[in-house]
């Protein structure tokens, strides 16, 4: 695997860990933008162990590099479908979930570059 995808891998697993522990903590920043999107907060568990499992994924594409990029496919498609959901309701506050994709989307493209 090409260092620049290994470092690249290690920016979103990073910000998804964070992403995950905010969610277990049911975070207010978190509720509140759940809310925006008509949400409903009972999910919450559920996206952070989604995020949690992403993170095994890409740390798992370290020794098999196609479980990463399978994982860090789902982060990407994740992410669209959050932006999606804001914007379905009005709210274009979309600025994280899209960063977090963009992240997402760059490494991806980095580990198929590298394969």
């Amino acid at each position: 695997m090409h260092l620049a995808h290994l470092v690249a891998a290690s920016l979103p697993a990073v910000a998804l860990t964070y992403s995950a522990a905010l969610d277990f903590a049911r975070d207010h920043r978190v509720l509140a933008a759940l809310a925006a999107a008509r949400v409903p907060a009972g999910l919450l568990p559920l996206l952070g162990a989604v995020k949690a499992l992403a993170v095994a994924g890409i740390l798992a594409g370290y020794a098999v590099p196609p479980l990463g990029l399978a994982a860090v496919t789902g982060v990407v498609l994740f992410f669209a479908a959050a932006i999606a959901t804001h914007l379905r309701v009005g709210d274009h506050r979309v600025g994280l979930p899209s960063g977090f994709g963009l992240l997402a989307a760059a490494t991806l493209t980095l580990g198929l570059l590298a394969a």
